[in-house]
């Protein structure tokens, strides 16, 4: 689904890649926000003029709901993770959450004012909190139950660097239009990512009120905002001399239409400005992804390789595990398949493997390949029937490798949650 300034939400089939459902209003607007229940049966979109929230039934498309209240236009949209609550952030400096299953005539919304315009709001993942970004640059966590202010986080010296073309401050004395436009929680509601119109994006501790880490999404020179001084050759006590004035390219005068004498009047030259529009957590919160104008940045904790270097030789060929499996070297089978790290090959010696076997070539895989099989395993498991065979090589693993994953516990983390989420969907 996505929602635009042309007054639509479009829904769109990621398989046939066509539009198949427009979602309209019943008068024309510009839709400035979106968002879409846990249960993908309501989308919502907030409006610029008129302001207010838009709500259709995603099945028929009908235009179930018109939420009314704000002052400004609605920046941004949220959904309670559990109840059927929404969260509308306005440039009216409020942010007003509405009960969409028990509203009537007479009830109204519950409003925490925040004094400065509010773009961006998130619920943590257990929905007990909300969180709510202002132009100034301010962070504010609010109880949902009883709409009280647990805390503050200021982060526009966070937030602050890099000094624009047209700046007549230094980026150390101009953090005022430096503020956060997107917000997310972790999975387990302690820390929360925070990206705006800045080259840097904060990860802070809630409860401690402290910046953990902050990232530079670019060193792109050619990009507005990357450079925290310009030249000084070409700046006045006007401001820059010209539009690149940061960089030692010449500027190209010469006329850009065929046959003219001097170049076009109507030209404009703009730089693009470093920003991130959008970031998000991961379920297991071991990566991290955003979205800016040179693309999708992933960041993650772990070091995931397509295959191992130094072990691959060339003797490790499909071929080659084929022929150990036959001579009942499953062990040495295991490990050769891990080291090409295809996922119908290492299924194949999985199943192939007998069952008293299980436990000595779990024995035989060395720590570095932990990780890799729990993966592989939790992949198989999704669709497999043999539900004894691979819940043994899951105690197996536990059994041999336990008391180790336990005491690198981040290492695995990411690994041992997928495969308990397939276990608990499938199995319990």
């Amino acid at each position: 689904l996505s929602a635009s300034l042309d007054g639509t939400v479009r829904a769109h089939d990621l398989h046939r890649y066509r539009n198949f459902k427009t979602y309209t209003s019943d008068i024309p607007c510009q839709f400035l926000s979106m968002a879409v229940d846990k249960s993908g049966e309501i989308v919502c979109a907030g409006s610029t003029e008129p302001f207010r929230v838009c709500v259709w039934s995603v099945q028929t498309g009908k235009l179930t709901d018109i939420l009314t209240g704000h002052m400004g236009p609605i920046a941004g949209l949220a959904f309670h993770p559990i109840r059927g609550t929404l969260a509308s952030a306005s440039w009216d400096g409020s942010v007003k959450v509405w009960d969409l299953y028990k509203r009537d005539g007479n009830s109204a919304p519950e409003t925490f004012e925040n004094g400065a315009d509010v773009v961006c709001v998130a619920f943590r993942p257990d929905g007990n909190q909300l969180c709510s970004g202002t132009i100034r640059g301010l962070l504010r966590f609010w109880n949902v139950e009883d709409g009280s202010l647990i805390c503050e986080i200021d982060g526009q010296k966070d937030i602050k660097g890099g000094r624009k073309i047209n700046d007549r401050m230094t980026a150390d004395n101009n953090a005022s239009s430096r503020y956060f436009t997107s917000i997310a929680y972790s999975a387990d509601g302690t820390c929360l990512l925070a990206g705006g119109n800045s080259k840097y994006v904060c990860i802070y501790e809630i409860s401690q009120q402290i910046l953990l880490k902050k990232f530079q999404i670019s060193f792109n020179r050619s990009l507005d905002g990357v450079l925290d001084e310009l030249h000084s050759k070409n700046l006045t006590d006007g401001g820059p001399m010209d539009d690149e004035a940061d960089s030692a390219d010449e500027i190209d005068n010469a006329p850009h239409l065929p046959g003219a004498r001097r170049a076009d009047d109507g030209s404009r030259r703009s730089r693009v400005e470093v920003l991130t529009m959008q970031v998000a957590f991961s379920p297991t919160g071991r990566e991290w992804s955003a979205v800016s104008g040179e693309g999708l940045h992933v960041y993650s904790l772990d070091e995931d390789m397509i295959f191992d270097p130094l072990a691959l030789t060339e003797a490790v060929t499909p071929s080659a595990v084929h022929k150990n499996l036959k001579s009942g070297k499953f062990g040495a089978a295991l490990l050769m398949s891990l080291h090409l790290n295809e996922f119908g090959l290492v299924k194949a010696v999985i199943e192939d493997t007998p069952y008293e076997s299980i436990a000595n070539v779990v024995r035989s895989i060395g720590h570095e390949h932990i990780s890799q099989l729990i993966q592989f395993l939790s992949k198989c498991m999704e669709d497999s029937p043999h539900l004894e065979y691979y819940l043994q090589w899951c105690l197996e693993l536990l059994q041999s490798h336990g008391l180790f994953m336990e005491k690198n516990r981040g290492k695995y983390l990411r690994s041992f949650r997928a495969l308990f989420r397939v276990v608990q969907s499938r199995f319990v």
